[in-house]
């Protein structure tokens, strides 16, 4: 029995990144054997187990073949005859097919460690050809390291775009890889691989085509740039989109509520939050009241953060549009502020017909909000 760690953690540690996770292959080993040593099983569809006392991963040396069509299409088999090597050639990328041993010696039969100084995501075989989530998965990996594809990656890619296979993808799966690629550090790149593959029009029709200059690309780099939320990301991905465009998108790619109610809002009233700074008090405590900051305060404060994105520019010194923005996302700020200090409870006691109660609340709002405006601008 020998042990392997493998993939990502490997990658990670020669490009000095932080190491999260550590996966590792055992190669000529039976379940049995495991099972024996304290590993406790957790995989179904292919051996995988926990180690008694880290609880890391430690999967049997498998191999796969294609049985149907789309990413669940497969069939694996895990034996002591299997090698590393084997192994290591069923996974999609040259930089993820790496494995070190317990001397700390580096085994890369696929020459990935080449591939990362050259800064190329390529796959490793033929078989990336038979799994559409590698073309996700290729994209995200773009949108994290700023890798380029390799040019025969890239062909194959578009074969499986023209050949159906990326039509197999499932909603779910598809959220979960763009939002991890939202996460990154330059998201953008995830939509422009996907766009160049002619993935992009498939999986996300309502992106396409991906334009670098548009508003909600320069919106979206920005909220990365700031390491805003991924509700925040997702709502400046998505806020050039009209509502039933919008509407579409959610339900094709099964967005999450925190991200569709935050786009649904930035949608709703991003013009009047682009207006912020030359808004009066009443017409501030419209946008709040209309944009649920009075029981959403955390979701209005990032539909505040997504209005800002969407202001600003790409100057690195200070402009007018910065400013403007800045003022915009204050002004909206100490409104909400002001507005939520108000205590509607005690003036819900002096009144007894709803409606003067109402009114008597909307008036203190706007009173508030007023006060609070002259306060900071007298300073």
């Amino acid at each position: 029995m020998k042990i392997y760690r493998v993939g990502g953690s490997v990658r990670d540690e020669l490009l000095g990144l932080p190491v999260a996770d550590r996966d590792y292959v055992v190669v000529g080993a039976t379940p049995e054997a495991l099972v024996d040593k304290g590993f406790k099983p957790v995989g179904k569809d292919f051996p995988v187990f926990l180690h008694p006392h880290t609880h890391e991963e430690y999967a049997l040396a498998r191999t796969e073949r294609k049985t149907a069509p789309g990413y669940a299409g497969f069939t694996f088999h895990a034996a002591p005859d299997v090698t590393l090597e084997q192994d290591l050639a069923r996974r999609d990328f040259t930089i993820n097919a790496m494995a070190i041993d317990d001397a700390g010696v580096l085994i890369d039969p696929y020459h990935g460690a080449e591939d990362l100084k050259a800064g190329l995501l390529r796959h490793v075989g033929p078989a990336f050809g038979e799994d559409p989530v590698r073309i996700l998965r290729c994209a995200r990996f773009a949108a994290r390291l700023g890798f380029a594809i390799a040019p025969e990656t890239m062909t194959l890619m578009r074969a499986m775009s023209a050949n159906g296979e990326a039509d197999a993808l499932v909603p779910e799966r598809v959220w979960q890889e763009l939002a991890r690629g939202l996460m990154e550090d330059a998201p953008a790149n995830m939509l422009a691989v996907l766009d160049t593959c002619g993935a992009l029009v498939k999986v996300l029709p309502e992106l396409a085509p991906y334009q670098p200059d548009a508003r909600n690309i320069a919106a979206l780099g920005r909220a990365a740039l700031l390491k805003l939320s991924l509700p925040a990301r997702f709502a400046a991905l998505a806020g050039t989109l009209d509502e039933p465009r919008l509407a579409a998108f959610v339900a094709r790619a099964r967005v999450p509520n925190d991200c569709r109610d935050l786009a649904q809002l930035y949608v709703r009233h991003g013009a009047a939050l682009a207006r912020a700074a030359q808004l009066d008090a009443a017409a501030l405590a419209e946008l709040i009241l209309n944009g649920d900051g009075l029981r959403q305060e955390a979701r209005f404060v990032s539909l505040i953060a997504v209005a800002h994105v969407y202001a600003t520019d790409n100057a690195s010194a200070q402009t007018p549009a910065q400013g403007a923005a800045k003022a915009a996302a204050k002004r909206l700020t100490l409104a909400l502020s002001a507005a939520r200090g108000v205590d509607a409870g005690s003036i819900a006691r002096q009144h007894a017909d709803p409606q003067a109660i109402a009114a008597a609340v909307k008036a203190a709002r706007i009173t508030a909000i007023a006060h609070a405006i002259d306060m900071t601008t007298a300073l």
